[in-house]
């Protein structure tokens, strides 16, 4: 079974020359079989900041988190999001796991980038894309939905602990004061100073109460929406 009807295939015909193998476009697609590699699934992650704003300076003021429900890690505290079906596009699968596990809506989004350690999950080969929003304080409510056990906001705060020429070491600390629950983790931030292009990486060194490489995502995130801030 072809993935795309041949009219939307046509887009792809190249030159229109047959292959190395004499097959044209629609023969090499009735042949092609999708499960000659194996696949990695793919999932996308939202981090839904809030901003408050004192004499014209607004400044990071909580993240939303939910709290899972299931396996793997049962009762800790990630970000909201889940499994892209397989034919959604990323933005709309942002935007619905957003809704079913928290209840928010209609917000703009943004792509922030693409994790895909190959020992990030235990489940199988995961990458996600993650996503940031950015709304005022207040502004929108959560509640938890979907198989998220609870979801709420947290302060966040970085502490800065090593500060080398190629790396750096934060603390990131989340906090809900409502509920006394403080997460944490230590993250890596690894780059080259003397390229163009500094490939900053963000590792997850140590987590407490904070899912997989979710510490990295939430600081990678932070600090992009902090740079856009100060504009």
């Amino acid at each position: 079974m072809r993935y795309l009807e041949m009219d939307k295939a046509n887009m792809f015909l190249g030159t229109g020359e047959n292959n190395s193998d004499g097959y044209s476009l629609d023969e090499f697609l009735e042949n092609y079989d999708p499960n000659r590699y194996q696949h990695p699934s793919n999932t996308v992650d939202t981090l839904v900041f809030t901003y408050v704003e004192e004499k014209g300076i607004k400044k990071v003021s909580k993240l939303l988190m939910i709290k899972r429900g299931n396996h793997p890690g049962i009762g800790w505290w990630a970000l909201p999001g889940g499994f892209v079906d397989f034919r959604e596009n990323l933005d709309d699968a942002a935007k619905r796991e957003l809704q079913e596990e928290t209840g928010v809506e209609n917000i703009e989004i943004e792509q922030l980038g693409c994790y895909g350690d190959f020992d990030r999950d235990p489940r199988t080969r995961i990458i996600t894309t993650a996503y940031v929003a950015l709304v005022k304080d207040g502004s929108v409510s959560a509640q938890a939905g979907d198989d998220a056990k609870d979801a709420g906001w947290f302060s966040i705060e970085e502490n800065l602990l090593f500060c080398g020429a190629d790396k750096e070491t934060y603390l990131l600390k989340l906090e809900n004061a409502d509920n006394d629950l403080r997460l944490q983790a230590k993250v890596e931030v690894t780059l080259n100073p003397k390229a163009i292009l500094k490939n900053k990486k963000y590792t997850v060194v140590e987590r407490d109460l904070l899912c997989a490489d979710h510490g990295a995502i939430i600081l990678e995130g932070y600090h992009y929406i902090k740079k856009l801030l100060e504009k």
